[in-house]
């Protein structure tokens, strides 16, 4: 087999193949042997007709399909490998002789990895803001607690305040008739919490329990359901308990039921110690962040839009997967959001690009400084993961499969690009909060609806998810498209 390559750009090159004509001979004979069975021939029990006989009747190019994807990868694979080449899509075949006994000729135009052209990542200049923990933070960490520690008891001597939690039936009515959704019983509410429509909780405030009222209030002109909004609406209300929150004093006995303390200034030290390490660790990922972007700015690549659209279909995923777990589907956030499947991928399209660029970057990085990881530190980085989500590093690291192990292998080799970054950087820290930037809210507002739980992470119990270094590419299929990413996020 002979091949010439030719880059075309600098992120695509075309293979040109000339396969000998006894290779594409022997790999005819072995499609037809494949496929003789499954041919009717008149005179013939399937699976005896000959070979030319097949041909003459259905064309000589019958078994032209399966001998090309027979031939294929085999030819592909060793050209790229030979070359070097890191493709990243499907290639784009064009046969331009295909005839039994002669040369098979055809060549493939593929996409490749971009070349990078770093700029400078040593020396970078950077600011860390590292604003001091206030006191209003230390309250809202101690709140937390109290609210856990705080319990319930019923209300019998007077009538309902704000802050209280009543046990209710409701009947809600639009000019007399019932309207769906607007009925529950035992339905449980707290005066002030604002759940329910403007005007509703404040007439509930002086009830008693046992007492029943017809409360009148109007739809928001923006509701939700088109029928109710802006229309006037009547709910009977029977108020059936009134529960009131106790609240526990700030003391030491708080401190010893709601942590290891004993005393409540030890309890209120160890907050203000957490918030510190929580308020260095926010600085250092955003210091971090800082210095890869100025990194990646400084480099030059050309990206083929195919690496994008790969990863915009990966965000769509991993979205889909966190929307499951609070029972949602894509399609149900693209309903709500009011925006159609072309919006969604239009917007996440920026993300998508600077994702790619900052693999491509800090793996341009890995290869100029040859940085690798020992086996002691991938095994110390998943000791340090399995510690992080709750579970005991040993029994965790033996959970751990071959392809998850390279997968932590990747992301102790890219911390330690991160570090060198950071380490060299010229670092000023600041005791104040980081001017704000708009960094695109419509996509932090995304991420943030499909938050999943800390414990539903937990329970995944998987590597996570990190850019890898360049694996040897799979196989390719000559006959299979590549979907769009409004496509694939449109299943």
């Amino acid at each position: 087999m002979a091949y010439t390559a030719t880059r075309l750009t600098s992120n695509k090159v075309k293979l040109t193949f000339d396969v000998p004509a006894e290779t594409l001979e022997a790999a005819i004979q072995s499609a037809y042997l494949k496929n003789r069975g499954r041919i009717n021939v008149p005179g013939f029990r399937k699976g005896k007709a000959p070979r030319r006989l097949i041909e003459n009747m259905y064309g000589a190019g019958i078994f032209f399909d399966d001998a090309f994807e027979a031939i294929f990868p085999d030819v592909y694979q060793e050209a790229v490998e030979a070359e070097g080449l890191e493709p990243v899509g499907r290639p784009e075949i064009d046969i331009e002789q295909m005839n039994a006994g002669e040369n098979l000729k055809f060549s493939a135009e593929v996409f490749v990895r971009p070349e990078v052209t770093l700029g400078t990542y040593k020396g970078i200049k950077a600011t860390k803001y590292r604003p001091p923990v206030s006191e209003e933070e230390i309250d809202r960490r101690i709140e937390q607690d109290v609210r856990r520690a705080t319990i319930q008891q019923e209300v019998t001597d007077r009538p309902v305040q704000e802050g209280d939690t009543v046990d209710m039936d409701y009947l809600g009515s639009v000019d007399g008739v019932p309207f769906e959704g607007g009925q529950d019983e035992h339905a449980s509410l707290k005066i002030g919490s604002n759940q329910f429509i403007p005007g509703f909780e404040e007439q509930m405030v002086g009830m008693n329990a046992g007492e029943e009222k017809d409360i009148t209030v109007t739809f928001p002109e923006q509701y939700h359901a088109e029928n109710l909004a802006g229309k006037e609406a009547v709910f009977h209300v029977k108020v059936h308990a009134i529960q009131q929150d106790l609240r526990p004093e700030l003391d030491d006995e708080f401190a010893a039921d709601v942590s290891e303390f004993t005393t409540f200034a030890e309890y209120r030290e160890a907050i203000v110690k957490e918030l510190d390490e929580r308020r260095d660790k926010e600085a250092d990922s955003r210091l971090e962040d800082n210095l890869i972007e100025q990194a990646v700015d400084a480099a030059d690549m050309d990206i083929p839009d195919v690496m994008v659209d790969d990863e915009i279909n990966r965000m769509l995923r991993s979205l889909q997967q966190r929307l499951a777990y609070s029972g949602m589907t894509l399609d149900d956030f693209i309903n709500n959001s009011g925006m159609d499947v072309q919006q969604m991928v239009d917007m996440y399209r920026p993300g998508a690009q600077q994702n790619v660029k900052r693999a491509l970057v800090l793996d341009a990085i890995r290869k100029a400084e040859d940085i690798t990881a020992t086996e002691e530190e991938v095994d110390q980085e998943i000791a340090d993961y399995a510690t992080s989500i709750g579970m005991d590093a040993e029994s965790f690291a033996k959970s751990v499969t071959h392809e998850q192990w390279h997968m932590f292998e990747d992301q102790t080799i890219m911390r330690k690009v991160v570090n060198l970054i950071k380490d060299s950087a010229e670092v000023t820290l600041e005791e104040k909060e980081e001017p704000s930037l708009d960094v695109g809210n419509m996509m932090d507002s995304i991420e943030a609806a499909a938050e999943i739980s800390d414990a539903q992470e937990e329970e995944q119990q998987e590597a996570p998810q990190e850019q890898p270094a360049p694996k040897k590419p799979a196989k390719p299929k000559a006959t299979r498209k590549k979907k769009e990413p409004a496509e694939e996020a449109g299943k």
